[in-house]
């Protein structure tokens, strides 16, 4: 059937299924492809990574009681930003399977609809968020100063939530399109603006007034306000995706169940990682204030040194949807493999660096020596398994756009509750703040052999 050009946003879409050029990745080498998409991801990856980095470098420069402060809000924010990231995970899976189908009518109708879907989530969590803000960071260990700052913090970062959200659900969908180019250069503009903005504000320089951990907080939403502007312009006016057709309500909730049956299992995948880390907070809190801060800073290194996997794991996500849904499962499987052995070669040369530089690292974001000690002790320890966890996170991905996000989230669950939490009780009470640590390498190796496993027999499954 030949296809009608449309030139109008609010013209109705047919349904029928017609390739078209969004489809871009169904043909040529895979290795190379995934090269050509993980590297700009990569940077896009580092930009993220890179935001938390500027706050806590320069919250750092406050004192460590300021740094122990911003380190009991990382769970929340992570618990947050996991909910936005697996709603914009579920979002991408479904459009880039209907790119991969060419059903261009479900690519802007399922885009429209997860972007709605976001802000009515997010104008919920607003209202619970700045409602428990006390009871909750008491939950975690925070009292009398810290837990102060702690709420001039997040009583600003929850009414910037919505600039955090919905870009992550838009720049996921534009991911699902194959583009990893302007998703990751809008997050390089927000992070330039928020080391900008940063030292204004947190320390009051020039005309701007000394507002400490709340300029951090004030700097963050004015830069994610970034994010939200340009992913929906790019979204609307450059790749057609969003439309202003009235739809029926049967096709809006069609909409929402395809990509919370994604999304959902997804988001509580991972919203487990911060419930988890705020289990193991509160573990660590019992050694003190030092070695909360020195756990909120190896988490963020953490993230750093895994950046590339994360990048991986970002694209393979369209990959295998596009691929899946243009029937072309060799590619799949050959896509899973490369990932794999990619993830542990690197984990392995990470282990190695962070093995060397632990020190000299750990010192750029504190001078306490008990923080700096710390720092060490988990990079040296937990990267061992760093590998492993890639794999993870890579396979996670890929069942996710297989339409088996309860096998991920079971490996999660199980890495998290069986595993981590369990042992970091058990190490904690026999070899200290060492045990805790640890046990964190042993869930990460432990879950990501599982999961090559899981993954492997479903893609089995799905060829029979």
């Amino acid at each position: 059937m030949k296809k009608t050009p449309v030139t109008n946003h609010d013209i109705p879409l047919s349904k029928t299924k017609t390739r078209n050029n969004q489809a871009r990745l169904i043909k040529g080498s895979v290795s190379k492809i995934l090269i050509k998409l993980t590297i700009p991801m990569t940077f896009g990856i580092v930009g993220m990574v890179a935001f938390n980095l500027v706050d806590t470098y320069f919250v750092g420069r406050l004192g460590t009681k300021e740094l122990a402060a911003l380190s009991f809000t990382f769970p929340v924010v992570l618990f947050v930003n996991s909910l936005a990231l697996g709603l914009g995970i579920g979002a991408s899976a479904v459009i880039s399977r209907a790119i991969g189908e060419g059903d261009q009518h479900r690519v802007k109708r399922l885009t429209t609809d997860s972007l709605v879907l976001a802000i009515f989530l997010v104008t919920l969590f607003v209202v619970v968020g700045l409602f428990t803000i006390d009871p909750v960071f008491r939950l975690l260990g925070a009292r009398g100063e810290m837990l102060d700052m702690v709420r001039q913090y997040m009583g600003i970062w929850y009414f910037g939530m919505p600039f955090v959200v919905v870009p992550m659900v838009g720049n996921n969908a534009i991911r699902a399109t194959g583009d990893t180019k302007t998703p990751s250069a809008i997050m390089l503009v927000a992070v330039f603006c928020n080391f900008i903005m940063d030292p204004l504000l947190i320390f009051g320089i020039g005309p701007f007034p000394r507002l400490g951990i709340a300029g951090a907080a004030i700097a963050t939403v004015i830069s994610r306000s970034i994010t939200f502007t340009v992913s929906l312009f790019v979204l609307y006016f450059r790749d057609k995706m969003i439309t202003f057709v009235k739809p029926k309500l049967k096709e809006v909730f069609e909409s929402w169940k395809r990509v919370l049956y994604i999304g959902l299992p997804t988001a509580a995948t991972r919203i487990i990682v911060p419930l988890a880390i705020g289990m193991i907070t509160r573990i660590v809190s019992t050694y003190g204030k030092e070695a909360v801060a020195a756990y909120g800073v190896s988490s963020r290194i953490e993230f750093f040194a895994l950046t590339v996997i994360v990048a991986l794991s970002s694209v393979l996500a369209p990959f295998v949807g596009q691929n899946w849904g243009a029937g072309k499962q060799d590619r799949v499987k050959k896509a899973v493999t490369y990932s794999e052995q990619f993830s542990m070669v690197w984990g392995f040369a990470v282990f190695i660096i962070l093995t060397a530089l632990a020190r000299p690292i750990a010192g750029i974001f504190n001078s306490n020596p008990a923080v700096i000690t710390a720092i060490v002790l988990y990079l040296r320890v937990v990267s061992i398994g760093y590998g492993l966890q890639g794999v993870i996170m890579l396979t996670g991905s890929a069942m996710n756009v297989l339409n088996r996000p309860f096998h991920a989230a079971g490996v999660r669950i199980a890495q998290m509750f069986i595993l981590y939490v369990p042992l970091a009780l058990i190490g904690s009470r026999l070899f200290g703040l060492t045990g805790v640590f640890v046990a964190l390498a042993l869930a990460y190796c432990g879950a990501g052999i599982a999961s090559h496993y899981i993954l492997a027999r479903i893609i089995a499954i799905e060829n029979t």
